[in-house]
């Protein structure tokens, strides 16, 4: 594996590991509210005291509204608090049992707010990393339901031939000449708003998968379809091997390449669809965080001096290079071996 390729896939691991382990890295529950801290700027690291004294464990100051206008804060400097490590704090579910163990926290259940918090005092980062596991799980579902209708679709297209090929490839050709996100928009807005979030994720993943499918389809069948002219497809055929024998046994397996490329490509353009849906109020409904719906709660405040809202347009974007570099490695590794 090409040094290029193995940092993206050791990244990706990264980032999907973060997105599941939310509850104990994250210092508070994403639905906790402290209403006595409405977007507060990000807590600050402090490792010297007023004295000048350098401490290897940092601490922070409480943090304190600045008269009477909210948004505005003061560290209190007479009280340091230092931060710890694996300290029990606000319970959460993982592996289907209860904890109480963060990875980072304050012993009193102070104000560590890394990444501030929103209008409600909900801390930005544990709603980002919570928000990560829907975001990042809708888009993998989605990307993995439409490569198997890409690959059943293609796979008998290309074998077939004939009719087949021409109706099948005539509703790709259909689908891709509609408008995706107003496709989108049709199929999420069937349900509810108040629709649970296991149903709304769902909705998602069929609306994602039906519009994705095309362009994969025709990969895989133009792989398939040239995969049949091989010596080793026609000798499985003289031998009297079952087209279902030849098809998922010779065939099949070249377009692995194809498929481990295109869900690569695939995954950043699902998971800003997703974003996009939940932007729009089509997402998840409240209090369970995703990304879009963070990013539409920022639009009722001033930006501008409530920047750290914005956090989850900024994961965006190294999300999405990383999936990209992971399908740029492949495509060199699978040119290389061909």
């Amino acid at each position: 594996m090409r040094p290029r390729l193995r940092r993206a896939a050791w990244a990706l691991a990264l980032v999907h590991a973060l997105a599941l382990l939310a509850g104990p890295l994250a210092p508070h529950t994403p639905q906790e509210q402290h209403r006595d801290h409405p977007e507060a700027p990000p807590t600050r690291l402090h490792f010297r005291d007023d004295a000048g004294r350098w401490h290897a464990r940092p601490f922070v100051h409480p943090l304190t509204i600045a008269g009477a206008t909210p948004g505005h804060y003061v560290e209190d400097r007479s009280v340091s608090l230092p931060v710890q490590l694996m300290v029990d704090g606000p319970a959460y579910t993982l592996l289907g049992r209860s904890w109480r163990t963060h990875l980072i926290g304050i012993e009193s259940d102070g104000p560590l707010y890394l990444l501030g918090t929103d209008a409600l005092g909900r801390d930005v980062l544990s709603r980002l990393v919570h928000g990560a596991a829907w975001s990042l799980t809708s888009a993998m579902l989605a990307v993995t339901l439409t490569l198997a209708i890409a690959a059943a679709v293609g796979a008998v297209a290309g074998m077939a031939g004939g009719w087949l090929d021409v109706l099948l490839m005539g509703v790709a050709d259909l689908l891709a000449t509609l408008p995706w996100i107003y496709l989108l928009l049709a199929l999420r807005a069937v349900l509810p708003l108040d629709a649970r979030p296991v149903v709304s994720v769902g909705a998602t993943v069929l609306a994602l998968a039906l519009v994705g499918w095309v362009r994969p389809a025709r990969l895989v069948r133009t792989v398939v379809a040239r995969s049949r002219g091989d010596l080793h497809v026609m000798a499985a055929r003289g031998l009297g091997a079952s087209r279902r024998h030849v098809l998922l046994r010779h065939v099949l397996p070249a377009t692995a390449g194809v498929v481990l490329t295109q869900a690569a490509l695939l995954a950043p353009r699902f998971i800003v669809a997703e974003v996009t849906l939940a932007f729009l109020g089509l997402g998840p409904g409240e209090p369970t965080p995703s990304w879009g719906t963070m990013l539409a709660d920022a639009r009722a405040t001033d930006l501008a001096a409530t920047w750290w809202l914005l956090a989850p347009a900024a994961a965006l974007v190294p999300v999405c290079y990383i999936y990209y570099a992971l399908a740029d490695g492949l495509q060199a590794r699978l040119g290389r071996i061909e």
